[in-house]
């Protein structure tokens, strides 16, 4: 009988241990496990009112305050927070309506944080203590870690080819040193009546540089794709800013440009007519636009053969559309041949007064974009309205998304298009908008036409390597200021800000800033200096179709990623991406010494 009280009285204790954790302090009882780029944060209420907890992110701009938490008066609540970004918490009296206390702070990943609410020492007002209660862990180690080892690997790179050609020219030495009189000096008769057969066999050399360009953007693509580690800055921004993200396919937009010049001086050299181009880029146009179709877009969850989940915009498409437009440019205006002549004032820019149809119909390209951002009458919505909608903008434009091009997109293509924007998560919004949309087109297609001035200018300075790079240097120098000014060199508070889903003129600016900069970096170090040869870059360059193609469609299969089961850092994560990108990189190589090259 005895026993029977105990086990009954035993109970009843476990009944309200449990019941008391599951009302009041359930996160600290349950020990929540915690995620990357998450912090538990505590708040314990001393008053005798009931207060309410509001949140709101520093990069969200003006937003309004998300309601966090409830707070009892003796009693106290957990909530887990992100740490991606600075929040700005704000704790209120339901009884006063009144801010009792306000602050921002940059919570860190693992972290558990508390906050007493009691009144001040000093007067009747309350305040707000806070107090770290277990040290947060450093999320960037893994980061850290990583950025060694492939700095060691890159280093391999670069030193083992040195040593090889080392070894082979001190071999070539001693055979030149120690053999007969066949390769002797006085056998320089027999090379030179060598040299005509051999020149006319020579093909004309490649821009290693620019193939190495278009393999790190793709690489970068490929790895921010995969997640970036789960890493914010590895990641789209939200709306205004720039991230890692951001910066690959305009790089892959303005190499397309660069490309167009290139190739088609050499059909003009083998002797294709105006006909035989048109047909060229239209098959690779419609390629380029039934992969996107057919094969990356579409996602069959209401049937087989349903159209209502078809996305219409896409990056193939656009990267389509971008070069059937700068290949019409080239086909029709951009034949001329620079000519190459002294004592003109006009000689520094002769690239840009000899096309000078192809630059009208630029400027009237984005001066049609400029116009009808800022003029078009969109309903409910301000004129110029450039922000992400939402709760942005104090919440008084939340069906506004893109202003003019979401509105544009919406009415065209209706529900198939973009459903997930970046947006979504910080401003709340509801609106589809897509990244690739008509609008955004027009610039995509200016920030490949300055791919096209570079592409120009390595022609018409051919063999004046000094030219080349001040002239890349003059580019990336007036597109940085003009996107400095444009905006005032702030996220939010330009007259354009820097915008990836708008493709906003400042971000056509500074992107082709970077461009000029990085393209005239590499050709500086692997054409003039022959320093490093662009690998393992060039092996992707050389197969971005099959590269880009491959991953989006197998990249969430094994072996390029797998279920994750630690999910409390970064680590994982980071070696997934890593692991999956140079899955890629090492098929683009073999490739390679198969002479493999996918091309359209």
């Amino acid at each position: 009988m005895e026993f029977w009280r105990l086990l009954h009285s035993s109970l009843t204790l476990l009944i309200l241990v449990t019941s008391s954790c599951e009302g009041h302090v359930k996160t600290v009882c349950a020990g929540p496990s915690l995620k990357m780029d998450q912090a538990l944060l505590t708040f314990y209420n001393l008053l005798t009112e009931e207060v309410q907890i509001f949140y709101t992110s520093d990069y969200c701009y003006k937003c309004l305050y998300q309601h966090l938490a409830s707070v009892k008066p003796n009693n106290n609540a957990s909530v887990i927070i992100s740490t991606k970004f600075t929040l700005t918490v704000q704790v209120s009296s339901q009884t006063r309506n009144e801010t009792l206390c306000r602050w921002s702070q940059t919570y860190e990943e693992g972290g558990h944080y508390s906050v007493r609410i009691h009144m001040s020492e000093v007067g009747t007002n309350p305040s707000c203590t806070p107090t770290v209660n277990k040290t947060p862990n450093n999320p960037y180690l893994p980061l850290v870690v990583a950025a060694l080892l492939l700095a060691i690997v890159a280093l391999l790179f670069v030193v083992i080819p040195y040593v090889y050609r080392r070894r082979c020219t001190s071999k070539f030495i001693r055979t030149i040193c120690c053999q007969g009189s066949s390769y002797s000096v006085d056998n320089d008769i027999a090379l030179d009546s060598e040299t005509p057969h051999n020149a006319s066999k020579a093909k004309p050399t490649r821009l290693l540089s620019l193939d190495a360009f278009r393999g790190f953007a793709l690489t970068v693509m490929v790895f921010v794709n995969y997640g970036g580690g789960g890493y914010w800055f590895f990641q789209h921004a939200p709306w205004n800013g720039l991230t890692v993200a951001d910066l690959v396919m305009p790089w892959f937009v303005f190499i397309i440009g660069t490309s167009v010049v290139l190739a088609f001086r050499s059909m003009q050299r083998k002797g294709l007519s105006r006909l035989q181009l048109l047909r060229k880029i239209t098959w690779r146009t419609v390629v380029l636009l039934m992969l996107g179709f057919c094969f990356l877009n579409y996602s069959p969850r209401d049937g087989l053969l349903s159209w209502s989940w078809l996305r219409i915009p896409g990056v193939l498409q656009r990267l389509g559309f971008t070069y059937f437009v700068l290949s019409l440019l080239q086909t029709f205006w951009g034949q001329k041949e620079i000519p190459l002549r002294a004592h003109h004032w006009w000689n520094p820019v002769q690239d840009v007064f000899i096309y000078w149809p192809q630059w009208l119909i630029i400027i009237l390209l984005e001066t049609l974009w400029l116009c009808i951002t800022f003029l078009m009458p969109v309903p409910n919505c301000p004129t110029g309205y450039l922000g992400a909608g939402g709760i942005g903008d104090n919440g008084l434009y939340p069906n506004c998304t893109g202003g003019a091009a979401g509105y544009i997109d919406r009415w065209m293509f209706g529900d198939n298009m973009f459903r997930y924007p970046t947006c979504k998560e910080m401003y709340k919004t509801t609106q589809p908008f897509d990244p690739e949309g008509v609008l955004g087109t027009i610039n995509s297609v200016v920030i490949g036409f300055l791919g096209m001035q570079a592409g120009k200018i390595i022609i018409s300075c051919k063999k004046m390597n000094v030219q080349i790079l001040c002239r890349f240097l003059v580019w990336a120098v007036l597109l940085g200021i003009s996107a400095a000014i444009l905006s005032k060199c702030t996220r939010d508070g330009g007259f354009i800000p820097v915008n990836k889903n708008l493709w906003s003129l400042s971000f056509v600016l500074c992107m082709g800033c970077f461009s000029f900069l990085l393209l005239g970096a590499m050709y500086f170090v692997i054409d003039i200096k022959g320093w490093w040869a662009g690998q393992p870059f060039i092996y992707p360059g050389m197969n971005s179709i099959f590269v880009y193609v491959g991953h989006s469609l197998l990249g969430f299969y094994f072996p390029f990623s797998w279920e994750m089961r630690f999910q409390e850092s970064h680590l994982e994560f980071l070696l997934q991406s890593l692991w999956g990108t140079s899955l890629w990189v090492l098929i683009a190589y073999l490739l390679y010494r198969k002479k493999f090259f996918l091309k359209i």
